[in-house]
């Protein structure tokens, strides 16, 4: 009798969380108006570029090796991380850094009509510093650029799934 009230909350719960659309980050059922897609980046064995193309393979987008083949080209223009000093201690020693993540793109159809116009996907962390565990620290740094990597793949996602073909001139 006392599992039977434990499980009909339990029960209730999980029901309301389904019926109003929730689901885990990364899951999101997007669809996307295309059916083939081409990848243009200065890397194509850029981990970001990686990431990217398995993530649009999961929902069905065929990559295709060229642009004339593809309904839609993603041109990234470039990718960039760079880390800033924030502050100091008073002996001069570094506290804190601020690490950046750039994402330059557009995207396009066969004809150079732009779906996504030109467009720059900006992400920051901040990491505490402490020379005492430099290794930890560092492990931390490439941690963090890893996780602005996959928001990054997934802002891109997001774009793509709400780009429109522009309007024909008539």
């Amino acid at each position: 009798m006392r599992t039977n009230l434990l499980i009909l909350p339990l029960l209730i719960l999980t029901l309301l969380l389904a019926a109003c659309g929730f689901h885990l980050r990364g899951q999101g059922g997007f669809a996307f108006p295309f059916q083939t897609l081409f990848i243009l980046s200065p890397n194509a064995n850029a981990p970001f570029i990686i990431d990217l193309k398995r993530a649009v393979q999961l929902y069905n987008v065929k990559l295709v090796d060229s642009s004339e083949n593809a309904q839609l080209t993603l041109h990234i223009v470039s990718e960039t991380m760079s880390k800033q000093i924030l502050s100091l201690s008073d002996a001069g020693r570094v506290r804190e850094y601020q690490l950046n993540y750039r994402v330059s793109l557009r995207a396009y159809d066969i004809k150079l009509d732009e779906w996504v116009p030109a467009d720059e996907i900006v992400l920051q962390r901040y990491l505490s510093y402490d020379n005492t565990q430099v290794l930890a620290k560092e492990m931390e740094e490439t941690l963090l650029y890893q996780d602005m990597r996959k928001d990054a793949v997934q802002q891109i996602l997001r774009r793509l799934s709400l780009a429109k073909a522009p309007p024909s001139p008539q």
